[in-house]
């Protein structure tokens, strides 16, 4: 029976919010169990390539690449539908259509079997309530509950912890966390829509580089 140990199951998407998450636990002292999900996502391929990239960065020694199709099946998101555009006219009110329904719920109860086989102690996700698109999922009370449900149903020894470093920062905070730590920007992607260059106008283009702005420093990752 393997004791509880300072490994973390870090889920990462290959985007800023999450590899800045991982380097924080790196930084805690904790050895990273990288685990990255493909779900049919417009921007699959390259959000793959980013993750093998930071992985690298970070000398990760075990990682975990799962495939959860049925995304696409359940459609319901412009990132996992491609009969629904990604908005490009400005940040929305409420929860946008590129909301992917309960993937962090999804995400969390696969990455809770991954600590449980391996006897981490800590789950990290780079979820931002504060600063975010507005995703019902990225809600800190929400991660609390599941945190709460997770160790309801997980073996009695079993006692994991879902570490949220960045839930309360806003977006130019991470990036100035990220410069501190030297996390490789130009090795993460959040464009929506596009797998090249940056569309520079989806939700989460505007998000990174209004954050990159007023942290005062230039995006290294190209844009059209």
């Amino acid at each position: 029976m393997k004791t509880r140990n300072k490994k973390a199951v870090c889920i990462m998407s290959g985007g800023m919010d999450s590899t800045l998450a991982a380097y924080m636990m790196k930084e805690q002292g904790y050895d990273i169990i990288a685990v990255h999900f493909n779900y049919d996502q417009r921007t699959q391929q390259k959000e793959l390539a980013c993750f093998e990239a930071i992985a690298k960065a970070l000398h990760v020694k075990e990682k975990y690449i799962l495939d959860l199709d049925f995304f696409k099946q359940l459609g319901a998101s412009a990132l996992t539908d491609s009969a629904i555009e990604v908005p490009t006219g400005g940040i929305e009110e409420g929860v946008p259509v590129t909301y992917v329904p309960f993937r962090n719920g999804i995400f969390l109860s696969m990455a809770a079997a991954i600590a449980e086989k391996e006897a981490a102690a800590v789950i990290a996700i780079g979820v931002v309530e504060e600063d975010s698109s507005g995703y019902p999922d990225c809600r800190e009370a929400y991660i609390e509950a599941m945190q709460k449900a997770i160790n309801l149903g997980t073996k009695d020894e079993t006692n994991i912890t879902i570490k949220m470093p960045l839930v309360h920062l806003k977006k130019s905070e991470i990036v100035k966390e990220a410069l501190l730590l030297d996390v490789p920007l130009a090795l993460t992607w959040s464009c929506y829509k596009n797998e090249e260059k940056a569309c520079g106008v989806c939700d989460s283009c505007r998000l990174r580089l209004n954050g990159f702005e007023k942290a005062g420093v230039k995006d290294p990752v190209a844009y059209v």
